[in-house]
Order: C-alpha cells, then structure tokens, then sequence
C-alpha cells in the first residue's frame, strides 16, 4: 500500500477512501488521456507545417501540381525597321537590304519598308536599279502619295538616264506637296538640275 493510500485511510473511513481514490485515479486518467489527444494534435500539425513548408520551397514540388499555362510565351519580335533604318545609316547596304527584306516579308504591306530597300538596292556599291524599282513601284502602288518613294525613284530614273521620268515624279511631288514646300520636291528638283547641268 502506498503512502498516498494510507494517508486517505487514516483521513476517512475505508468506503470513502476508496471512492476518492477512485476518483483520483479516474480524473488522472482523464488528464493524461487529453494530455496525449492534445500532443497527437500537436505533432500532426508539426509534421503538417513541415512538410508544406518543403512543398512551399520547392519550386520543382510546386509546379508539379499546378496546371501548366497552355499558351507559351512567344519572344517578343526582332524590330526590322528599326534595324535596317540604322544599317543605312551606317552606309551598311548587305545588312540593310537583309533586314528589309525580312521587314517585307513580315509586312507585305509596309510601303516604308518597300521604299528603303529599293533605296538600300540603289545606294549598294553596285547599284541593282531592276531591283529597287521593283520595291519603289511597290511602294507607290501600296501608297500612291508616298513623297519619299517618288522623290527616289526619280532619282533612280537618273541614274538610268531617263531624266523625262524623273520629271514625271516631281511633278507628282508638286501636285502632292501643294507647290514647292516640301523636301522631297526641292531635292529631286536639285538632282534632276544638277543632271541636265552636267549633260550640256
């Protein structure tokens, strides 16, 4: 018999004794049952915290269980204008004439694009004239008021020795520019004057 015991005896009579010894060992019980609940809960929620914490860091355990986007990222597109502007300006033509043909490629429709290559054709070491009046007439047929392609071309009639045609857009220039007002008009005129000058 422990000492606890035998204090409770000599504290009460027998009967009352071992009702509250009963009652003691149940509420002992009692605790200790909810001392273990409350510590299983305790540990599954640490072992919870831990493994979301790995799952959280884990770039690699993360993506494997989301849907992956089904439209790819397209990589943004190479500006062919932008580049073969600055190829003629660093007097570039093999580059240039590439990069606008790309541009033409993409845009069919860009009667810019089709101006500055036939420019680029026409200003290469080795001028292509058949060339750049294709992509001039391009331009001109894409815009018909396109002041640029216009003044280039009859520069490029100059070069072929046909002066007559070269009239033929700075009179057009003329009608699109409202007289003389305009760049492309007055720098055409200069070519053709200097032309005719150097013929007499």
């Amino acid at each position: 018999m422990t000492r606890w015991k035998k204090l409770m005896l000599k504290l009460f009579d027998p009967i009352q004794a071992s009702l509250f010894i009963q009652s003691a060992r149940h509420g002992a019980c009692r605790y200790l049952k909810e001392k273990a609940v409350r510590s299983s809960i305790s540990s599954l929620l640490t072992t919870f915290c831990c493994v979301a914490g790995v799952l959280l860091a884990s770039p690699g355990a993360w993506a494997a269980d989301t849907t992956p986007d089904p439209t790819p990222v397209a990589a943004p597109k190479l500006d062919r204008m932008v580049s073969g502007r600055a190829a003629i300006k660093a007097a570039d033509w093999k580059k240039a004439i590439s990069e606008l043909s790309a541009a033409v490629k993409e845009q069919p429709g860009n009667a810019d694009a089709q101006n500055l290559l036939a420019y680029s054709f026409r200003k290469q070491a080795t001028p292509d004239l058949p060339k750049a009046f294709e992509h001039y007439n391009m331009a001109l047929k894409l815009n018909p008021n396109h002041k640029g392609a216009h003044e280039y071309i009859g520069e490029a009639y100059l070069m072929d020795g046909k002066p007559a045609k070269a009239e033929e857009h700075l009179a057009r220039l003329k009608s699109i520019c409202g007289g003389s007002a305009c760049e492309e008009y007055n720098d055409l005129a200069k070519s053709l004057a200097a032309y005719k000058a150097k013929s007499k």
